[in-house]
Order: C-alpha cells, then structure tokens, then sequence
C-alpha cells in the first residue's frame, strides 16, 4: 500500500496529457482490484454490520480508523482537485483512494473482532 501511495503522489503530480514525451506512471484499475480482492477477504471473517461502527475500541483498531479518517480527508480534497481539473486527472487515482479507505474500515473491524466493534447508540436509547 505505501508503495501504491507514492504511485498515487506522481499520479496527481503529472497532469494527463494527449501525448506525453515520456510515459507517466499512472494508477490503474488492477491497483483497485488488489484493493478490493482484500476488502473481499477480510469481509468474509467478519459478522454482517446491524448499526454504525464507532472509530476506537482496540489500540490498531483505533489506529486504523484514523488512517482511515486521513485517507478520506485526502479522497475528498482529491475529488474537489478533480471538480476543476477534470481532464486533466486519472479518476481511478481517486477510486484508490475511496477503495483504501474501505480497507482500513475492515482491517479496523477485523483488529476489533475479539473484543467486538463499538457500536453507535441513537441518543433516546443512551443511558
């Protein structure tokens, strides 16, 4: 994934263009696939979600759900970018971006499976 991150900095760093000099190196849709072939994998050990997960409960539970956070931070900054340079950005970049977020929320679920996720509880059923 780190290696895939820095793939993702020269991605948005070279504007697509219709006849580079030199081949740029983009993100491409087996980058997302890899992703998603992961999220599958994981999701399959984990039991179907009835409620909103809470970010917390183990210590790489908690870790992965800020990583998570700050990739969506970047994802919604990278979407933005793309509303004003649109011809001139790789979406699949950004789908990267989406697809890894998904895979920190189930890695964080799958490090909190043990103990169990911290489930959000409407307000009029709070204690």
């Amino acid at each position: 994934v780190q290696n895939d991150l820095f793939d993702v900095g020269a991605d948005f760093a070279t504007p697509v263009v219709a006849d580079p000099e030199h081949p740029p190196l983009r993100v491409e849709q087996d980058y997302v696939d890899r992703l998603e072939a992961w999220c599958d994998a994981y999701n399959e050990d984990l039991e179907p979600l009835r409620s909103f997960v809470l970010s917390g409960g183990s210590p790489g539970a908690a870790l992965l759900h800020v990583a998570r956070t700050v990739v969506r931070r970047a994802e919604r900054s990278a979407w933005a970018a793309f509303a004003a340079h649109e011809d001139t950005m790789n979406v699949l970049a950004i789908t990267y971006l989406n697809r890894l977020s998904d895979l920190l929320f189930i890695l964080a679920r799958h490090a909190n499976k043990e103990q169990g996720d911290v489930l959000w509880i409407p307000g009029g059923q709070r204690d």
